[in-house]
């Protein structure tokens, strides 16, 4: 069995788990963000002394970062919401915005963070948590990293936390396992369904840490005839 898959055979993965096998988008996104937040547990010691800030984009990534979010706090961690953009530019009728809107709902904190200046205040801030959840970029990045998130991914990795990237290190190449400009340093990386061929290449043993390979509920069969 082929042990990593590239960007183009996660996307025909997740279609075919989608289209042909009608599991709804939403399903496979909850079960990633809870996966995540189970994982975090076993890193955590004393879950009460935690304090755990989730860096999330706007896309999917961010999405599943949402949801471990509403997990964590559902199990009492305290945790914060750090959104990379403005927060009208989610649709609130993607799995992204859907989700986003419990998190409002629950009373979650969620910060909005934009410009230059306001991603120096978000590095600032978050030397006060003891863990970071890196949710801002996911598989399908494949062009250079753009400022703000330059200075936001290398300004994390001066912060020495514990980092979990949800499904690949923010930056890092899917296929190639180069570094798209600036990339998260991971001590985990919390990952879907398969690993992938980046995390072996280039750049990714450097960036990955540890990998963690989570069931989201795609059909075996499915994985079987893609792997």
């Amino acid at each position: 069995m082929k042990k990593s898959l590239t960007r183009e055979e996660m996307r025909e993965l997740d279609r075919k788990a989608i289209e042909e096998y009608q599991i709804p988008g939403m399903l496979l996104m909850e079960n990633a963000g809870r996966t995540v937040a189970e994982e975090v547990v076993r890193e955590t010691g004393d879950l009460q002394r935690e304090k755990i800030a989730i860096v999330c984009g706007k896309g999917n990534n961010g999405g599943d970062g949402f949801v471990a979010a509403r997990h964590l706090s559902n199990k009492g961690i305290p945790v914060e919401v750090f959104i990379f953009a403005k927060t009208t530019d989610i649709p609130k009728k993607s799995d992204a915005g859907i989700n986003l809107r419990i998190l409002l709902n629950m009373k979650i904190p969620v910060k909005e963070y934009i410009d230059l200046q306001a991603v120096n205040d978000a590095i600032d801030n978050l030397k006060r948590f003891t863990m970071l959840i890196d949710a801002l970029f996911g598989t399908g990045l494949s062009g250079e990293v753009r400022e703000p998130f330059t200075t936001l991914i290398r300004g994390i990795n001066t912060l020495k936390k514990k980092i979990i990237a949800v499904d690949i290190p923010s930056g890092l190449d899917c296929d190639t396992g180069n570094v798209l400009g600036a990339a998260i340093k991971a001590g985990k990386t919390i990952t879907f369904a398969a690993c992938k061929k980046g995390f072996y290449l280039g750049e990714g043993p450097n960036h990955t840490g540890e990998v963690v390979v989570t069931d989201i509920s795609i059909p075996g069969e499915l994985l079987r005839q893609m792997c």
